[in-house]
């Protein structure tokens, strides 16, 4: 394969490859950049000569990018950033930042938190595009590749190169459907019972189940599902008990009733996790400092 001309690579070419790979078609390109769709085709020739590379094959009705395109587009973001950097120097202004951004969030704090942070952006930063995925149980490689710039999670993932910050606590709450069963009356009636609970990744229960595992207070589970967000579908007109976060009875859980877990629990508590290689990065340190002031918000919404 013929080697790149670099010389002949500039930023609009960057930004166009990974505009297609993340709209998945010419046109919706062309509407992210603001050009016609000529310019978009004639761009991409351009770069498929550079690259000897389609790039892009029709797939049904639409495109698909190649493995090709999707290395190079994953290369391209990090160049763009980085000429973003260096292009604003110490000086930063949201109303002119344009980039998307990734947060690793699962569906508790995503909901709790997230919302408002958009609200944000769209406010003082109307040129980021928010993108949230799933975090499960985070992983070290998603901020050290920069598949994600932030997550948001009570398992801070270990490594030198990894920061955090505690942006709250939470108290666990026993969650059942009032019209099929009362509270539990005492632990031998809590232990008794049938539960559901959240399990992100095969054998890697959450952190209160695994504890409660470890004291030798063993419960038979009637549900394991992915995320909180299915709880109450399958909680209602069940007997079932869900011993979870409590913030979640304003929100994913509400119409469920709650109580006090009849035995000691610990607090959970959520932090904010970034690489080190954007400490100092004044957008990034500027997008840290809106999620924390949204926190408050959140909780005074979510408690009432």
């Amino acid at each position: 394969m013929k080697k790149f001309d670099w010389s002949d690579l500039d930023v609009r070419l960057l930004q166009l490859l990974v505009a297609v790979v993340d709209r998945g078609s010419i046109t919706g390109a062309a509407q992210q950049l603001e050009v016609t769709q000529s310019a978009v085709s004639h761009q991409l020739d351009k770069l498929r000569a550079i690259t000897q590379d389609p790039l892009f094959v029709k797939s049904g009705r639409g495109i698909v990018a190649t493995a090709q395109a999707e290395a190079l587009a994953a290369r391209a973001r990090e160049l763009l950033r980085q000429i973003e950097r260096f292009a604003r120097g110490h000086e930063f202004d949201p109303a002119r930042w344009q980039t998307r951004i990734t947060i690793a969030a699962n569906d508790f704090q995503r909901d709790l938190l997230l919302p408002g942070l958009m609200h944000r952006l769209r406010a003082q930063a109307p040129g980021v595009t928010l993108r949230v995925i799933p975090s499960g149980v985070p992983r070290l490689e998603l901020l050290r590749s920069d598949d994600c710039q932030l997550i948001i999670s009570p398992r801070p993932p270990e490594g030198g190169d990894i920061l955090q910050k505690r942006l709250f606590e939470d108290r666990y709450r026993v969650f059942y459907d009032p019209r099929a069963r009362q509270a539990p009356l005492d632990l031998a009636d809590y232990l008794a019972s049938e539960h559901a609970s959240v399990l992100y990744e095969p054998n890697r229960s959450l952190d209160l189940d695994e504890l409660l595992l470890r004291q030798g207070l063993p419960r038979r589970f009637g549900v394991l599902l992915p995320g909180f967000s299915a709880l109450p579908a399958f909680i209602r007109g069940t007997p079932l008990l869900a011993t979870l976060p409590g913030l979640l009875a304003r929100q994913t859980l509400a119409g469920l009733a709650h109580a006090e877990p009849p035995l000691p629990c610990p607090t959970l508590p959520m932090y904010l996790i970034w690489h080190a290689r954007y400490q100092q990065d004044p957008a990034h340190r500027w997008l840290r400092e809106q999620i924390e002031a949204g926190v408050a918000p959140a909780l005074a919404d979510r408690r009432g």
